[in-house]
């Protein structure tokens, strides 16, 4: 019967009467504030009269009681305690009190004292005013938290079936405000049960806003478990790498939901706290060394310079150029053959200051076009990001891989020798070691060109043009890659398709590839081929099980995964390194430089001058063939090019 009667007083009066109920004017708050203050003085009044004590001042006791509260007013108004929201008060609205009462009393002490010399008699009792003020303060302080406390208690009634239990693991001073975001946050998503501390034992079993601490002394499932926690809030900064990625996996095992939130600042604004919690993202899981760059000597490489970024509104592209900006260089040329693309970034980056950003609609393909660019703009370092990336769909367009990465990486490379360009930064792929696929081969023959052609001109002693190439795996969050597409496919609700269950890539963030682009391309004395530390392989099946678990899913209950089988061109792992090559260190242990065999120019040439010349008269099984002939380690996969390997 109780239960139902409060069921009926705050579900149905309170929503009712309440859940549209807005914010009060500031002049009515600062109203109530004064209406309490003179409640306050008129229970002083009375204290000091049951206590027997007689005082005959100058004034009446309405005059005496008038000047208290006046002078109260106008430090409210001074100190601005009526601005905040009662609703959301903080702590800091209670030092505003504190410092607006307390000046208020020692106001109330000067005039009490200076009015001697007036009326020879003090005009107020000093015991009088300490309980006036101790009283304000109480009972102001008090009216704000009951109306805060009403609040945060209606928040919860309609949706108290619909909250997530959720533990916090922390307990310093950011965990505390996520808390307390959390608690005021509308709606409503959790109901913090607990905090885990893991670094102070001492604190085990004592309780922060009325809710425990616990002591990180068991795995994390058993403790949420035991709260009856359904999801783990990873507020604690001082957590290694490592240990935040144990965490989270840990919670993934067993169906437990894992959210971050960042460092926080700004303790005031409680509701931007609650917007920053957010789900991990696969990238966070990566577990990778955090990226050490060696930005004197990218600077100097950069600072001042024209810089030319071909493929700029690519994934990588794009990257590179906002990369690039922090080294001030003179002009940035971003240029790329997708209108809409390149108008976005153009808009994105074009307001930035000492920095001339020019955006060039121009195919690589096309010589003369990219000549006027050379011609007019005369770039010192050229970051070549352009080409076709997508496997299935470069075996069955041999052609156009061709045209685009091969003829367009050439015409790129002999424009940049001819406008002595300082350095040529190539963008390459582990694909193209050891190639099963026309894309791979194509960024092979790229590779072998750019090679030779700096050999060639070191040997002649010219002007010698930095060829510098870059390879690395796969990048997580690309255009087109798999992550997007997992991310789409669980927003669909399934099923993911695998085309292997024993398939392996290297992963990386856009960030960390094109962070030891710059660093690779700075070091770079000619005619390396740099390859990136990728961490340690990753099982996609297990990558679509996280993807999966960190969406709140179950893999193969409410999310399936459906493998579908290799396509064309597509291996069950990729290399960094072909047979015949070794590595040799740098000075940054993510980079290494691999030794391959290069070609003599002359003839790299004319095989590639071959293949140019009748690429588009030709069909595609004898474009491949030429492919393998250029390059002989190339070994068709899950492809119809196979028969050409026999």
């Amino acid at each position: 019967m109780i239960n139902y009667i409060f069921d009926f007083i705050t579900k149905k009066l309170f929503k009712e009467r309440f859940h549209n109920l807005g914010y009060l004017p500031r002049w009515i708050i600062f109203l109530i504030d004064v209406f309490i203050v003179f409640v306050a003085v008129l229970i002083s009044k009375l204290i000091v009269y049951s206590l027997s004590v007689k005082f005959s001042g100058p004034l009446s006791l309405e005059a005496r009681v008038s000047i208290i509260v006046a002078v109260n007013a106008v430090c409210f108004f001074i100190y601005r305690t009526y601005a905040g929201i009662i609703r959301h008060s903080t702590f800091i609205d209670g030092v505003k009190l504190l410092v607006s009462t307390t000046t208020a009393y020692l106001v109330m002490l000067v005039l009490n004292y200076s009015s001697i010399f007036v009326f020879e008699h003090q005009v107020f009792l000093t015991t009088g005013l300490f309980l006036s003020y101790v009283v304000s303060f109480l009972l102001l302080f008090l009216f704000r938290i009951m109306v805060k406390f009403f609040f945060e208690q209606y928040m919860h009634f309609e949706d108290k079936k619909k909250l997530v239990n959720a533990v916090i693991f922390g307990a310093d001073a950011n965990a505390i405000s996520v808390a307390n975001a959390l608690r005021t946050e509308t709606p409503g998503r959790f109901r913090v049960v607990g905090f885990v501390d893991k670094f102070n034992p001492t604190r085990t079993g004592k309780s922060i806003l009325n809710l425990p601490i616990l002591n990180y002394s068991k795995k994390i499932q058993v403790i949420l478990r035991s709260m009856k926690a359904d999801a783990l809030i990873i507020a604690e900064k001082s957590l290694t790498k490592e240990e935040t990625v144990s965490l989270v996996e840990e919670c993934l095992e067993y169906n437990y939901k894992v959210f971050t939130v960042p460092l926080i600042s700004d303790w005031e604004d409680q509701q931007q706290i609650s917007t920053k919690l957010k789900n991990f993202d696969i990238e966070d899981l990566l577990g990778r060394k955090p990226i050490v760059l060696d930005t004197f000597s990218i600077s100097s490489q950069l600072k001042d310079k024209t810089i030319l970024i071909t493929g700029a509104a690519g994934s990588i592209g794009s990257e590179i150029v906002r990369q690039v900006i922090r080294f001030q260089p003179l002009h940035i040329l971003l240029l790329d053959q997708a209108e809409t693309p390149l108008h976005m970034l153009g808009l994105e980056i074009n307001d930035i200051d000492n920095i001339q950003v020019t955006s060039i609609l121009a195919d690589i393909r096309d010589k003369a076009a990219i000549e006027r660019v050379f011609d007019q703009y005369k770039p010192d370092v050229v970051y070549h990001a352009a080409a076709y990336k997508h496997v299935p769909l470069m075996e069955e367009n041999p052609s156009q891989a061709i045209s685009t990465n091969v003829v367009g990486t050439k015409n790129l490379a002999d424009l940049a020798v001819k406008y002595h360009v300082e350095r040529f930064v190539m963008v390459s792929t582990d694909k193209a070691v050891n190639p099963s696929s026309v894309m791979g081969a194509s960024k092979r023959i790229a590779e072998k060109y750019i090679q030779a052609l700096h050999e060639k001109r070191a040997k002649q002693k010219k002007h010698v043009t930095k060829f510098i190439t870059t390879r690395f795996g796969n990048v997580l969050g690309s255009n087109g890659s798999i992550v997007p597409l997992f991310t789409k496919q669980i927003e669909e609700g399934g099923p993911i398709t695998i085309t292997h269950p024993e398939i392996i890539r290297y992963f990386m963030t856009i960030p960390e590839a094109c962070q030891l682009v710059l660093e690779a391309g700075a070091m770079g004395k000619g005619g390396e081929i740099f390859i990136f530390d990728m961490g340690e392989p990753v099982k996609i099946i297990d990558l679509a099980k996280k993807m999966i678990r960190l969406a709140g899913f179950t893999p193969d209950k409410e999310i399936e995964i459906k493998i579908i089988g290799l396509r064309p061109g597509e291996k069950l792992f990729e290399e960094l390194l072909n047979d015949t090559s070794k590595t040799l260190p740098t000075y940054n242990e993510q980079i290494m430089i691999a030794e391959d065999v290069c070609d003599d120019f002359e003839s790299a040439n004319l095989t590639l001058m071959d293949l140019i010349s009748s690429f588009s008269a030709i069909s595609n099984e004898e474009i491949v063939a030429k492919m393998k002939k250029i390059v002989p380690e190339f070994k068709s996969m899950n492809s119809i090019f196979q028969t050409l390997d026999k």
